[in-house]
């Protein structure tokens, strides 16, 4: 017999990957060529040359302990590597290795982030939409996950998050550019949350932490300089992954980062590598930290997700949806005509068009699109998008 916690999550589980799952089955009976899947963000970009060339350097001249465990915060270059970027690229200044844990992806991040803070009962707050797996994580160390709605434009509303806080809360994640509206959230803003937090610790006696999930910082189409939230906190967290960035999601390699003007930084960094061991990460897959290493500038291209999100915007707008125009990420997340966002999903499917239902992300009467697909989904999505008003 499974447990009863495990059965829920089955039940309850990621609608993403249920309609991933189901785009599988689709494309199986009806052809891949003729199903639109705009369902997972698994970019079909192949990763940038510059990457693969260091693979191939890597794998011809290996370093004799390539295949071995690494310290469990990362190989020492690595982390130095990483730190480097970081405080060269002004994205938090300061940084060194000695506050750099390198993770097998952003996930991993975010839970050992919260392994290491969170006691039993702790409250976390979500930014509302987020990405649907934060409930499950926080969840999975004992914390309460505490959904906060942003405002109509997906921004964070401060006095929505000041009224819902309380003595147990202890963190605060943000997901930033957002998954799954695209905004980019404004400096001031951010500014204007790491004073909240800050408030708010000084009168609990113990640290409010700011996690900052941050796998699309280069996706992005704004000249609009990125802040990341922990730069602007001595309690933030900074969690990254390469999996967008250089199209790599199936190797699973990040890191986190602990602000270096926090006075426990290394207990902290401490702590976050314990928790990496507990919950099943020795350490981060040694091949890819030294690859990575190699080409931590490397990007993808963004200017063909530039194209499929301008055409996407263009012909949802011709056909009256109501949308806002991501500054990063590949998602778009339109209002549904009517507010049955499942509905309207499920009637979009019958024409073999795969969307996600808003309610996965905590905001309902929305759905989203992801268009880090081929020309040929994206073609067929314009063709079937049916128009709002037949809906409404």
């Amino acid at each position: 017999m499974i447990s009863r916690e495990m059965r829920r999550l089955m039940e309850t589980g990621s609608a993403i990957r249920k309609l991933w799952d189901l785009g599988f089955q689709m494309k199986q009976v009806h052809g891949a060529e003729s199903v639109a899947d705009m369902t997972l963000g698994n970019p079909v970009a192949p990763p940038p040359r510059v990457l693969l060339e260091a693979l191939e350097e890597v794998v011809a001249h290996p370093p004799p302990d390539l295949h071995r465990y690494t310290p469990s915060a990362g190989d020492p270059e690595v982390r130095e590597r990483i730190a480097a970027d970081l405080d060269e690229r002004g994205l938090l200044p300061g940084a060194r290795r000695e506050h750099v844990v390198v993770t097998a992806g952003a996930s991993a991040a975010t839970n050992i982030a919260l392994r290491s803070v969170l006691e039993p009962g702790d409250e976390v707050i979500l930014l509302a939409p987020y990405f649907p797996d934060y409930p499950a994580h926080v969840l999975n160390h004992g914390g309460k996950p505490l959904a906060v709605d942003t405002g109509h434009d997906f921004l964070p509303d401060l006095e929505a998050i000041d009224r819902s806080m309380g003595p147990r809360t202890r963190a605060v994640i943000v997901n930033h550019p957002n998954n799954p509206s695209g905004r980019q959230y404004p400096e001031h803003l951010l500014r204007g949350l790491a004073d909240l937090l800050r408030d708010r610790s000084r009168e609990s006696g113990r640290p409010v932490y700011l996690l900052s999930d941050e796998p699309y910082r280069e996706i992005r189409y704004t000249t609009e300089p990125f802040v990341s939230p922990a730069a602007l906190y001595e309690h933030g967290l900074m969690a990254y992954s390469f999996s967008k960035s250089h199209s790599i999601p199936g190797e699973r390699i990040g890191y986190l980062v602990v602000n270096p003007e926090n006075a426990g930084a290394k207990e902290l960094v401490a702590a976050l590598s314990v928790s990496g061991r507990v919950l099943g990460f020795p350490n981060a897959p040694s091949l890819w930290q030294h690859v990575i290493a190699r080409c931590l500038d490397a990007v993808v291209d963004v200017e063909p997700l530039r194209r499929h999100r301008d055409r996407l915007l263009e012909t949802l707008t011709e056909k009256g949806y109501e949308v806002c125009s991501p500054e990063g990420t590949f998602y778009l997340f339109p209002r549904t005509p009517g507010d049955d966002d499942e509905a309207f999903v499920r009637r979009a499917m019958e024409d073999l068009l795969l969307l996600v239902p808003g309610t996965a992300f905590g905001r309902e009467g929305h759905f989203r699109m992801a268009f880090c697909v081929d020309d040929r989904a994206v073609n067929l999505a314009l063709e079937r998008l049916p128009l709002a008003m037949s809906l409404g």
